[in-house]
């Protein structure tokens, strides 16, 4: 399963009139970072950085006005999404924000069925109760967001792929779960064999705990409390 973690900053906060400064994409492969990223900054055209967007990312309106348009990347930014399930956080503001750019070139904007909004799967795990901004759920699942002193696409994608594998742990734990439980009640009696064992080398199994400890919370809680005890 190839996805895309993708994020943007923008001029300000109104879609049809505000344009995109960054966009930036993290590709997962089996909900896993790859080595694939898209990232640009981005000549907002003449529309003027807002004084809330300048608090928020910093970007003056002489940094961006070097940079490319949205016009001369669209096509790379299309090429690297296309077939992709998209991972975005508040994904209502950053497809809204994307499909203006597009329309704007008459290009296909971007389906809502290609997007799995983090915010919203945040809501749903959590409850109605919950803070599910970026900055809480890094602090929740213990993830350093230090460095995050200002919004900018590329890191709050880095952080977002960490949420997403949070998220989708306990959800697809819950899932497997449920469905080992079913299964073991219906088809105990025909359970012949331990199934198929698929032999890893040691650099691997090393590389593989080295990613728990780092991007797993209390990945080895039971191991580390057994030996206490």
């Amino acid at each position: 399963m190839i996805e895309v973690i993708l994020d943007t900053e923008t001029t300000g906060l109104i879609s049809g009139k505000d344009r995109i400064v960054e966009i930036a994409c993290i590709e997962l492969v089996n909900h896993f970072p790859s080595k694939k990223i898209f990232h640009q900054y981005l000549n907002p055209e003449g529309t003027k950085v807002t004084k809330g967007a300048f608090e928020t990312h910093g970007y003056t309106d002489e940094f961006l006005s070097t940079k490319p348009k949205f016009k001369d990347i669209a096509k790379d930014f299309l090429d690297f999404i296309n077939n992709k399930k998209l991972i975005i956080h508040n994904a209502e503001f950053d497809v809204g924000m994307i499909n203006f750019e597009l329309k704007k070139l008459n290009l296909t904007p971007i389906d809502k069925s290609q997007v799995i909004d983090t915010l919203k799967l945040a809501k749903e795990k959590l409850g109605g109760g919950s803070s599910v901004s970026l900055d809480s759920l890094c602090k929740k699942f213990k993830i350093d967001y230090s460095l995050r002193e200002k919004h900018t696409a590329l890191l709050d994608c880095e952080l977002l792929a960490k949420v997403y594998i949070e998220l989708i742990d306990k959800r697809e734990l819950s899932l497997d779960l449920n469905q080992v439980s079913k299964n073991n009640t219906i088809n105990n009696q025909n359970i012949t064999s331990p199934g198929i064992i698929i032999p890893i080398s040691k650099e691997q199994k090393e590389e593989y705990i080295k990613f728990l400890k780092k991007n797993v919370t209390n990945a080895f809680a039971l191991e580390k409390e057994k030996n206490i005890n």
